[in-house]
């Protein structure tokens, strides 16, 4: 799932084996991971799950490794209980399980993870990043929420809305080169508009080679040269956060 005129399905790809460092914790009505760095910390990061929902391993990865790198880092559910998409499921039902779940109206989702993390966990400094559908949920917020300092989207892109390239803060656009699901047609017209209409700073960068959810979805032990891509696209989303929180 990569844009919601013409939605794609993807695969699950490389589901990790792993356990997760953090905790969960319930948020008002939602559920959420979380995972904070060992040192005291004022900066958190929300993290959007891809369509395979908020308790895919690698999701929980990521979170982990923001933490790691000295972030409060939260993935909460912003499918609000409703099920995540099976890698086992019907694609020909593909386009109604998507209808209840839209990107563009997760707006209460968001604020009560910033409550949460204000009030539970002392964070003043906030960024956000989302992976395929949660790619399209961060572009969406970093559109109206001008406290989300700095942005990640990957493989994701709003198409049906006007006004999608006003971003309110600094944003980073990864793309794979190969992805199927987002034609680099789509890629380039984004880029395109953005210079156009946007007053921030932004990035967009495709990097070689590589296929939907390459960045938390493929191994980097099956490949060297895929390997040497995802450590890059992850140094880049680290030292994006980094540059503006």
């Amino acid at each position: 799932m990569a844009n919601e005129v013409c939605p794609c399905p993807c695969d699950i790809g490389d589901k990790f084996e792993y356990g997760g460092l953090g905790e969960e914790v319930q948020i008002e009505h939602i559920k959420a991971y979380v995972c904070k760095p060992q040192c005291s910390s004022d900066k958190a990061i929300i993290v959007v799950q891809d369509i395979f929902g908020w308790d895919l391993p690698n999701t929980r990865y990521i979170v982990d490794m923001l933490a790691a790198n000295g972030y409060i880092a939260i993935c909460p559910d912003f499918f609000v209980g409703k099920e995540s998409w099976s890698p086992a499921g019907d694609w020909a039902t593909f386009d109604e399980w998507l209808k209840i779940r839209p990107a563009r109206k997760t707006n209460k989702e968001a604020e009560v993870t910033l409550k949460y993390l204000k009030e539970k966990c002392s964070a003043k400094k906030f960024g956000i990043i989302g992976f395929c559908w949660g790619g399209i949920v961060t572009h969406h917020l970093m559109l109206k929420y001008p406290e989300l300092k700095a942005g990640v989207s990957v493989y994701g892109i709003i198409r049906d809305a006007e006004d999608r390239y006003n971003l309110l803060n600094p944003t980073l656009f990864i793309f794979g080169e190969k992805d199927h699901v987002i034609p680099l047609e789509q890629v380039a017209a984004l880029e395109q508009k953005l210079k156009m209409h946007c007053q921030t700073k932004f990035e967009v960068k495709v990097y070689p080679r590589q296929t939907h959810g390459f960045v938390h979805r493929k191994r980097e032990d099956v490949n060297p040269e895929d390997k040497l891509y995802i450590e890059e696209a992850r140094r880049d989303m680290i030292m994006w956060l980094n540059n503006y929180i």
